[in-house]
């Protein structure tokens, strides 16, 4: 019986390595977001109403987004990272968010 449950422990720990954890996607509520700040082709920073700043790296370079400015549709009341695409006005290129990452005492400049 030891050598079963010894066994069956080293295969769990065998999964687990072998399948990495999926961490949910962190996902911000539109009707929270007070304003956004195109940084450059790449980053988008969103300040909630709340004063905490989330940057967004999209997943590639969206090349005309520091011209024309952004839109995106929610079909729920969230924006979430690496599920979330928005359309660059004028252009209509396509470009998808990656990751929120929470800046720590960052800001936003008051500028729409």
């Amino acid at each position: 019986m030891k050598t079963v449950k010894s066994l069956s422990l080293i295969l769990a720990f065998a999964v687990s390595a072998i399948v990495p954890a999926t961490a949910a996607p962190t996902c911000l509520y539109s009707y929270q977001i007070d304003r956004t700040k195109v940084v450059d082709a790449k980053t988008i920073d969103f300040r909630m109403r709340d004063g905490t700043v989330y940057r967004n790296v999209l997943q590639h370079s969206c090349t005309s987004l520091p011209f024309y400015g952004f839109v995106y549709t929610v079909r729920v009341d969230q924006i979430c990272d690496n599920l979330q695409s928005i359309r660059v006005l004028q252009s209509h290129e396509v470009c998808l968010l990656g990751a929120f990452t929470k800046m720590p005492g960052a800001t936003v400049d008051k500028g729409h």
